[in-house]
């Protein structure tokens, strides 16, 4: 008997395209050669480590010793004394008891989030926050309330509503703007009501506080009993991965329950290689992190005076608001065809649904390179981004 044909099952996909496309929000993948001719201001190597010689030396030297992969979980053969090793010092560099090194920054925040949350607690998460925060949240069977971008007044008004455990997770810098969270009143919010505070600290590792010991740091709130931070390694360090730093309790807590650690396969030995280097240079070399700053400082300067709109910069996240998400694609596109390479942030990636170009803030930027960055960004500005 002849079998019936397949439905079109996808159907629905099509349809959803032809919305992307219309809307001009259609996303593509476009890889990279090794040795790329554009100017590199998409990118998260804030401090300009990934190819640094002693980052690459990192990564090959452990590869050749440890081999490829970390061959299982962390709680299985997954990890090497290399991983240990890369966790002491990434806590002792940030301030923190102790540390967890997990797969990526994403696997971090769904760590921390999903494990010292659970059924009975409350979540208290900035609007802001990135979509591994909101899906931690979506994850941790908690209740879950979203306050307005950097309100404090409001996190303490819903946090005194609760009566249990609590927690308030927020970045410490935010993707889309680059403008900082209010740590310090967060804090505050937080001790008046017995709640713990959870900090994706990203974006400020290697940019923020002394030499770049990030922005938990800076405000003077790094290794508090009541303080546990997230970060990347993939950014600052150069490298992949991701780590959770707090108490000593809190990591033996993770190690025992939080499933994107105990599920999944542990960071490969080259990655944790690199990051370990690059954590070391970044040490001897504390001045990068304000290098970067100054960059940022320098590409606001002179996009605004040109009457541009950007947000005024608090780490090396540089934000320039364009017309529409069709003129920020079209924008980036002119940027690249000119030799420059910008992020493009549209809907559904803003919260605010805002389109803008996304500017990192590189430490091994010339004076050179910026300028001519900020001329090619000003060549290339679509009708309406300027307000002159």
């Amino acid at each position: 008997m002849p079998q019936p044909e397949p439905a079109d099952v996808f159907a629905w996909i099509d349809e959803e395209a032809r919305a992307r496309e219309a809307a001009g929000l259609v996303r593509t993948l476009r890889p990279r050669p090794a040795g790329s001719p554009l100017l590199d201001l998409a990118s998260n190597d804030y401090l300009g480590l990934s190819r640094h010689p002693e980052t690459v030396r990192g990564a090959r030297e452990a590869a050749e010793r440890w081999g490829a992969g970390a061959t299982g979980s962390r709680l299985v053969t997954g990890t090497t004394e290399l991983h240990a090793e890369l966790e002491r010092e990434l806590a002792a560099f940030c301030g923190f008891e102790a540390a967890l090194v997990l797969s990526s920054g994403y696997a971090a925040n769904l760590a921390a989030v999903t494990a010292l949350g659970g059924r009975g607690s409350l979540v208290v998460s900035d609007a802001g926050n990135h979509a591994s925060i909101v899906d931690g949240c979506r994850l941790a069977r908690a209740e879950t309330a979203v306050v307005p971008h950097s309100d404090p007044d409001t996190a303490r008004k819903t946090l005194a509503a609760h009566d249990g455990r609590a927690l308030l997770v927020t970045d410490s810098v935010f993707s889309v703007d680059g403008d900082a969270a209010p740590l310090a009143a967060y804090a505050d919010a937080c001790r008046a009501h017995g709640a713990a505070l959870v900090v994706d600290d990203a974006h400020g590792l290697g940019v923020l506080g002394e030499g770049g010991r990030g922005a938990l740091h800076a405000a003077g709130l790094a290794g508090a009993p009541d303080v546990v931070a997230t970060l990347t390694l993939s950014k600052s360090l150069g490298s992949q991965g991701g780590a959770v730093l707090g108490p000593a309790k809190v990591i033996r807590h993770l190690v025992n329950t939080a499933r994107t650690f105990i599920f999944d396969t542990g960071l490969a030995p080259a990655a944790a290689g690199a990051a370990l280097a690059a954590l070391r240079l970044l040490a001897r070399e504390p001045q990068r992190a304000g290098r970067a700053r100054e960059v940022a400082d320098e590409l606001y300067g002179r996009l605004t005076a040109a009457g541009l709109t950007a947000a005024r910069p608090d780490a090396a996240v540089v934000s320039v608001r364009a017309p529409s998400p069709s003129a920020a694609l079209r924008w980036a596109a002119d940027c690249r065809e000119a030799g420059l390479s910008v992020g493009c942030f549209r809907p559904p990636s803003v919260p605010d649904g805002i389109s803008r170009l996304r500017l990192t803030a590189r430490a091994d930027l010339t004076g050179d390179e910026i300028g001519r960055a900020a001329r090619t960004i000003l060549a290339t500005a679509p009708a309406g981004a300027t307000d002159r």
